[in-house]
């Protein structure tokens, strides 16, 4: 590492690697960053957190922008003096560890481990202000334990369970999947497509508070958390009003349920679907069908959820041989199963009514099946057009309802089911129960002991943490089921309840268990007699303020949200949404594209601070957009920002040379000093509204300001001059704080400048004696007028077509138009 601009920290540059190695040092020894957790501490708490960091190998580009992002939020509270709880910590567990080892044939541990010490490391190095007594690793026995506890405390509740279902299977990592885990039909951990498959497995119940995680998002509203997120939540839940309607089928004594949002159209029903995945599709076939119901059933398990409902792919399915009854008119209605509908929607099956649905209208077509119109809408017969009218319009064909609208139809359809018992009104949601067993081996094991005479048995709390055995290498390898199974030692234990022979559960938790409560653990990380010390997380909590990226939107925030309404619930919070704000950063790309090491494109942030060094690297990041915007690294320029941090090192340093700390900024230079408390003002407010790059755009004018003083004005002495120099010193800790540091200190300073430093601008330096009033002719420059702020627009036309220069450009030229934009524009228009 070189200096900028020289090899040696003087009075004229600096060097950033000897900066980065002397301020390590110091931050260690004097623990500026640590959290004060005494009652009597009076001072406002402010909790910041960084989405956990995954242990996979050093640092990125873009955990140099999440944690940049974050690092100013935190640096921020503590200049302001607030008494900051930032921790950090690593969501340890996984599959690229686990699969690691297989490769190497090593545990998971020392991959992981290792891994985390480098990021470690890599944390300190670009200087990110945390408290590291709180570090934390999910993997750590002392942290699954509470896993294991509070899974066992769900399940005690109903809120764990186990059940046989379609899930999505990951063939290359062998191991199930929770739908926001399938991206675009695809495992999002390898990319490898997902399959439906039939097993036993274990669920968190979300959907019980399906309409909770609704309802307060009214308390995310309004800029706390961004619109973007909350829809996507809305939406995954998928709130639907309607109906559950009881069809008869024959040759069955209980009726099948189905719900619809559209129970005004019954009349207008002419097949029955059932989910072709479904138990009750293989109930429901008859014999004579059972060959080719096989057949087709084999075919729709090699299917994605996302392949399956397209709209681009032809239908298909496969009549049962059986007929349900239409419990409005009696009519007998084919039942077919069918790939579009989804064992787990609703009830697993439908009233198809193709005129008004375009997937049971291209289905109707394709098999030649019945289109019936009951809402006349005025457009063509979907028969005829091939496409479905889904709007509103006015019933007809169907009875009672004939002649209503869509609203009065629902209400009256809805009380002539509940007369006669044969459905009711309801709500549906699209949000599933949270799949939680995974069939690998680096994760927490799952609490339950299974025993032929007892049941499923929870591991008592005395004997926690289950811990896992020692498997490594090929040992790890899927098999379609847990590597734990292989560890009989492990496996074959005596029952809690009755002591007879038992056997573990040989699943490991989703790694969003671990993720879903960690940011309380942080307050009191060494408790060893609970997951964490509620009175100290209800005086921290919730999280002020939450930074991670927006991929996370439908898994691990909505997981954290229902964690901390159960949680609620059990009386161990005292609040029911975990982050009060929420911060999106966008993604570092490079040439217009995602980085890659197949493109050629990727930039390695270790070599970028060798050459430029942190401060620099950190500032190029914050400087080249707003938070949630994508940092293309092609556009930006490192070199520009190491010259500016030069330059606001370079007047720090003659400020600190030339005068002394205390003098009275007041008897200092009158321009410099409104300079100075406009840019307090403005980058105070730029940093609570997050707009980081224009806060550093302002610090980058007042050093400029500041170094025409010292050039061309009072000199480096003036007291204004060590005011601006100081600001220009507390507002870089937050940006690039080595060189703000060591700032901090040429201007004589003794500690830290990262702490409680934050000025106050003085109300009267903010009042504009004068502005610059641009005067155009034919909308080209000619003049600039010092005029007062409040300027009357007449006054100021007048002024302007005094202006002898401006004259000088109108001539003898008619004056056809004056455009007046006061105090700060006037523009001639001449023909």
């Amino acid at each position: 590492m070189t200096a900028v601009d020289g090899d040696q920290t003087t009075g004229d540059t600096y060097d950033a690697r000897a900066l980065q190695d002397k301020w390590q040092a110091r931050w260690a020894a004097e623990l500026p960053f640590q959290a004060d957790t005494d009652p009597g501490d009076t001072r406002p708490r402010s909790y910041i957190v960084d989405m956990f960091a995954y242990p996979s190998g050093d640092l990125h580009m873009g955990h140099a922008e999440a944690y940049a992002i974050g690092d100013v939020i935190g640096r921020y509270r503590f200049q302001r003096g607030d008494n900051v709880l930032h921790p950090v910590g690593w969501d340890s567990f996984g599959l690229p560890a686990e699969n690691a080892a297989i490769k190497n044939n090593s545990h998971p541990a020392e991959w992981t481990y290792a891994n985390i010490e480098t990021q470690a490391a890599s944390f300190r190095r670009y200087g990110i202000a945390v408290d590291w007594s709180r570090r934390l690793h999910t993997s750590d026995p002392e942290y699954y334990k509470w896993n294991q506890w509070l899974f066992t405390r769900f399940f005690e509740r109903g809120l764990a369970y186990r059940k046989d279902g379609q899930v999505n299977w990951c063939p290359k990592d062998q191991t199930v999947l929770a739908n926001e885990q399938v991206v675009q039909g695809r495992c999002e951990r390898c990319g490898t497509d997902v399959v439906r498959r039939s097993l036993n497995q274990w669920y968190f119940k979300i959907t019980d508070y399906a309409q909770r995680l609704l309802d307060d998002m009214d308390q995310l509203e309004g800029g706390n958390w961004p619109d973007e997120i909350l829809a996507m939540q809305r939406n995954w839940i998928g709130r639907s009003t309607g109906a559950d309607v009881d069809f008869a089928i024959e040759g069955r004594d209980e009726p099948v349920t189905v719900f619809t949002t559209r129970p005004d159209t019954l009349y207008g029903a002419t097949f029955f679907v059932v989910a072709a995945d479904a138990d009750l599709a293989d109930e429901l076939c008859a014999p004579e069908r059972r060959e080719a119901f096989e057949a087709y059933r084999s075919d729709v398990a090699k299917l994605s959820d996302i392949e399956r409902q397209t709209t681009e792919r032809p239908k298909t399915g496969v009549f049962l041989g059986r007929h349900a009854v239409n419990p409005v008119n009696g009519e007998r209605m084919p039942v077919w199963a069918a790939d579009y509908v989804l064992a787990d929607y609703g009830h697993g099956a439908i009233m198809a009514v193709p005129a008004h649905d375009q997937r049971d209208l291209d289905f109707a077509l394709a098999f030649d099946l019945p289109v019936r119109v009951v809402v006349e809408t005025g457009e063509a017969d979907p028969a005829e057009t091939g496409t479905a009218t889904a709007g509103e319009g006015t019933l007809r064909d169907s009875g009672p309802l004939d002649g209503l609208g869509k609203t009065e139809a629902v209400q009256r359809i809805i009380g002539v089911l509940e007369e006669r018992g044969t459905g009711r009104g309801t709500i549906n949601y699209r949000l599933r129960d949270w799949l939680l067993s995974r069939q690998r081996y680096w994760g927490t094991p799952i609490p339950i002991v299974h025993c032929p005479a007892c049941g499923q048995v929870p591991v008592p709390d005395e004997q926690l943490p289950v811990t896992l055995p020692e498997l490594k290498g090929a040992e790890l390898a899927p098999k379609g089921v847990s590597p734990l199974a292989s560890a009989t030692d492990w496996v074959n234990v005596d029952c809690p309840a009755c002591g007879g022979p038992a056997q573990r559960d040989t699943d490991t938790m989703d790694t969003f268990v671990d993720s879903s409560w960690y940011f309380l653990r942080y307050i009191s990380p060494g408790l060893d007699t609970a997951p964490f010390d509620t009175a100290a997380v209800n005086e921290w909590g919730p999280v002020d303020h939450y930074i991670g990226g927006k991929e996370h939107a439908t898994l691990h925030l909505m997981y954290a949200r229902f964690f901390t309404k159960v949680l609620h619930d059990m009386g161990m919070v005292s609040f029911t949404e975990p982050f009060r704000r929420l911060t999106n950063q966008g993604q570092v790309i490079n040439q217009g594209r995602a980085m890659s090491k197949s493109l050629g494109n990727g930039v390695d942030l270790g070599r970028e601070i060798d050459a430029y060094g942190v401060d620099a690297v950190r500032l190029t990041m914050l400087f080249a957009s707003p938070p949630e915007e994508d940092v293309d690294w092609a556009d930006v320029s490192v070199v520009a920002a190491q010259k500016f941090l030069n330059r606001a090192y370079r007047v720090m340093n003659e400020a600190g040379a030339a005068s002394k700390p205390g003098a009275d900024p007041a008897a200092g230079d009158a321009d410099l000093r409104r300079a100075t408390h406009h840019a307090i003002d403005q980058v105070t407010n730029l940093i609570e509204s997050k707009r980081f790059n224009v806060a550093i755009a302002r610090v980058m004018e007042l050093v400029s300001a500041a170094r025409k003083a010292i050039d061309s004005g009072p000199g480096a002495a003036d007291p204004a001059v060590r005011e601006a120099a100081e600001f220009v010193a507390v507002s870089l800790s937050l940006f690039a704080p080595y060189v703000a540091e060591e700032g901090w200190e040429r201007l004589g300073h003794t500690g830290t400048v990262a702490v409680g430093n934050w000025p106050d601008a003085d109300p009267a330096l903010l009042v504009q004696e004068t502005v610059t009033c641009v005067v155009q002719v034919q909308s080209k420059v000619r003049d600039k007028l010092s005029v007062a702020p409040d300027i009357d627009p007449a006054e100021l036309e007048r002024l302007a077509l005094a202006s002898e220069k401006a004259q000088g450009f109108i001539g003898d030229k008619q004056i056809r138009k004056v455009i007046v934009r006061a105090p700060k524009l006037v523009n001639i228009v001449v023909g």
